[in-house]
């Protein structure tokens, strides 16, 4: 993930709470202690029984915006509703038409999933309703040889 994000970011720093292996440093975001407004974006896939912390987390790092990747069912809380989406809605949510596979602590070409996933974005600059929209078919053309490979470094 790290690799296609810094072509197009000056700088990216990745990381995760368990070693799977060359992609960053290791260490609990929630609990991590980087100042308030320290980096421009936290893009991340939260582990979901954690992903209000890691937005509530990522609302007082980032200076430009958030973004999540989690399941569409984030929004069904009426506990996430009073801690985050009356103060802090996000600016857009992008709901996966085709299923998004995913399979933890390892990489599946032939993963499949009956879990719906969403984009949640905030972005401080960006102010009014929420807008909703539909990331189109696109695993087939975004996938390249290469991403079913553990690098050795990252």
């Amino acid at each position: 993930m790290s690799k296609v994000l810094k072509e197009y970011f000056k700088e990216v720093r990745s990381s995760d709470a368990y070693d799977y292996g060359g992609y960053g440093d290791i260490f609990d975001f929630v609990v991590d202690t980087s100042e308030q407004n320290s980096v421009d974006w936290v893009i991340t896939n939260p582990p979901f029984r954690f992903a209000e912390e890691f937005v509530l987390r990522a609302l007082r790092v980032a200076r430009v915006g958030v973004a999540i990747l989690a399941r569409s069912v984030f929004l069904e809380s009426v506990g996430r509703y009073n801690s985050i989406f009356e103060s802090s809605p996000p600016t857009k949510f992008a709901q996966f038409s085709e299923r998004v596979p995913m399979v933890r602590g390892r990489l599946d070409k032939k993963a499949s999933t009956a879990t719906g996933y969403a984009w949640l974005v905030w972005e401080r600059a960006t102010v009014g309703a929420p807008q909703l929209m539909w990331v189109p078919p696109c695993r087939k053309y975004l996938e390249r040889p290469g991403d079913y490979t553990i690098p050795l470094n990252n």
